[in-house]
């Protein structure tokens, strides 16, 4: 467990009426990791942030059951670090109220098309989705609510002080963990590099003065956040690779999944440029510019993620952080 508070509440505990929450203490918004070191482990561990409504299961197999990059870069030599970011998963503990109990969430189809496995209910014809019925209701099932209000700053604060722990890594982000990222990268030191897939929702940070226009689309308001430039300039310090999967659209549309995506690469595409002209080593990858087809929002478990997590080992040779 790392980081997170405690709050005691009023009033003195008595033994005898012992389910009293009187004079007791809440403990709560840690974040949760698991880790694996292999024998002659690599330099730098990979440290990996899930995205919204999921958990460190992101990455630990697949919905059809292979192996995730948990294994895949364990195998390669990766100390491999697995967080459930506070108020989520295995740190679903907070010390603060949510908005009431949690309810069903009847979010299939939403999340169907948002995610760009196709048009409920067909999937993309190139999908690289596994597309049987038990693949799709794995998938479905490994989602996990927020069980209090989402606090980007307090991820990043978690983030921060697991990077104190492992020191120097390679940080693997994901959709919402990449916003968290971002600013985890604002707190702290120990961070070799970023590895975001699919960047998404707040802070979209760029420099004061230089923030792109806001990019309305059929999912929303597609804007950034502006930080002094020598905030900005931490992201000069590192080398970054962003990458964006298939069936992101080129022009405004209804499907919301596909539109959401055209704004999000068009930010991060100006994200990386303003990162080079101030001296940095950024890059934004689409994969189907590169030859790859199909991909979904979670190309690191698509049916050809060994290819995805043969990407990301090449980039970390020509980085010099797979040593």
């Amino acid at each position: 467990m790392i980081g997170g508070s405690t709050v005691t509440n009023t009033g003195e505990f008595i033994s005898a009426d012992w389910l009293s929450q009187a004079g007791q203490t809440a403990y709560g918004d840690h974040a949760y990791v698991f880790y694996q070191i292999p024998l002659e482990a690599k330099k730098f561990p990979m440290v990996f942030l899930h995205g919204g409504g999921q958990s460190k299961k992101t990455w630990e197999t697949t919905p059809d059951g292979r192996e995730g990059f948990q294994n895949i870069f364990l195998r390669r030599g990766f100390s491999t670090y697995l967080v459930d970011q506070p108020r989520r998963g295995e740190a679903g503990f907070s010390t603060v109220s949510s908005d009431g109990p949690l309810t069903p969430a009847y979010y299939d189809r939403t999340m169907f098309t948002l995610f760009r496995l196709g048009l409920w209910p067909d999937f993309y014809e190139d999908t690289q989705f596994p597309k049987d019925d038990e693949s799709l209701n794995q998938f479905m099932r490994q989602g996990t609510p927020n069980t209090a209000p989402l606090d980007f700053n307090l991820v990043a604060d978690s983030m921060a002080k697991l990077l104190e722990k492992t020191g120097p890594s390679i940080l693997v982000t994901h959709s919402q963990g990449g916003g968290c990222g971002w600013l985890t990268a604002l707190k702290t030191d120990n961070i070799k590099s970023i590895v975001a897939y699919e960047p998404g929702g707040s802070p979209r940070l760029f420099p004061e003065g230089e923030v792109p226009d806001a990019i309305k689309t059929s999912f929303g308001l597609i804007e950034g956040t502006a930080i002094p430039l020598e905030k900005f300039k931490k992201f000069t310090k590192f080398p970054i690779v962003i990458y964006y999967g298939d069936h992101i659209a080129t022009e405004p549309t209804d499907n919301y999944g596909s539109d959401q995506w055209r704004a999000e690469i068009a930010m991060g595409r100006k994200f990386v440029e303003l990162v080079n002209k101030y001296g940095g080593d950024a890059a934004v990858v689409h994969l189907p510019e590169i030859g790859i087809k199909g991909n979904t929002h979670f190309m690191f478990s698509d049916l050809n993620n060994i290819e995805i997590a043969d990407l990301l080992s090449q980039w970390l040779k020509e980085k010099g952080l797979d040593k």
